[in-house]
C-alpha cells in the first residue's frame, strides 16, 4: 500500500502535494478489519545508491536469513505441531506466555493502538516466531516490542505491508 495517493509522501525530493485530507480518504478505503488480518506493516523507503549497489553494505545475505526462516519453522512444526500461524487459542496461552513486565507493555501498546483481540494474536504469534528466529524458548521484551513495532506503528502511518 503507498502511503498517499501519488505515493511519494516522505520522499526526500518532497515531490508529494497530497493533502491531509487526500491521504485520509486515501488510507480509509481498507477497513480495520481487514488491516487486522496483515500480520507485518513495514515501512519502505525508495533505496539509496541503487545504480551503485557495489557501494550499499549488505548487512546479511539473503541465504543465511532463508535458512534461519526453515530453522525456525522447522522447530516450530516439531515443537509445536503446525507454524506459530496456525496456533489456536490454547496454543496462544501454552506457547506465547509473557513474562508479568511484557504482559504490562503489551497493554499499554493494546490501549494506546487500540487493538483488536485478533491483532493482540497476531503480535503474540510474530513475537514468538521472533523468539524462534534468535533461538529462545520464551517470548523476550525485544521481540514483543519488535512484534508491536511490525503491527502498531506502520499501521497508523499507513504504509507498505507484508500478509
Amino acid at each position: 500500500m503507498n502511503p498517499c495517493p501519488c505515493g511519494y509522501l516522505g520522499d526526500s525530493r518532497g515531490r508529494c502535494h497530497c493533502t491531509q485530507d487526500q491521504i485520509q480518504r486515501y488510507r480509509s478505503r481498507i477497513s480495520g478489519p481487514l488491516l487486522d488480518r496483515i500480520d507485518l506493516f513495514v515501512e519502505m523507503s525508495r533505496p539509496r545508491n541503487f545504480l551503485n549497489r557495489h557501494e550499499c553494505e549488505i548487512p546479511e545475505r539473503s541465504a543465511f536469513v532463508r535458512a534461519r526462516v526453515e530453522r525456525a519453522r522447522q522447530l516450530q512444526l516439531k515443537l509445536r505441531g503446525c507454524v506459530n500461524a496456525q496456533l489456536d487459542n490454547a496454543g496462544l496461552k501454552k506457547y506465547c506466555a509473557l513474562k508479568s513486565s511484557d504482559m504490562e507493555l503489551f497493554k499499554q501498546a493494546s490501549d494506546q493502538h487500540a487493538l483488536s483481540p485478533r491483532a493482540c494474536h497476531r503480535i503474540l504469534k510474530v513475537a514468538r516466531t521472533l523468539a524462534d528466529m534468535d533461538g529462545a524458548d520464551s517470548i523476550a521484551t525485544e521481540h514483543l516490542a519488535e512484534a508491536i513495532s511490525y503491527h502498531s506503528s506502520n499501521r497508523a502511518q499507513g504504509m507498505n505491508f507484508v500478509g
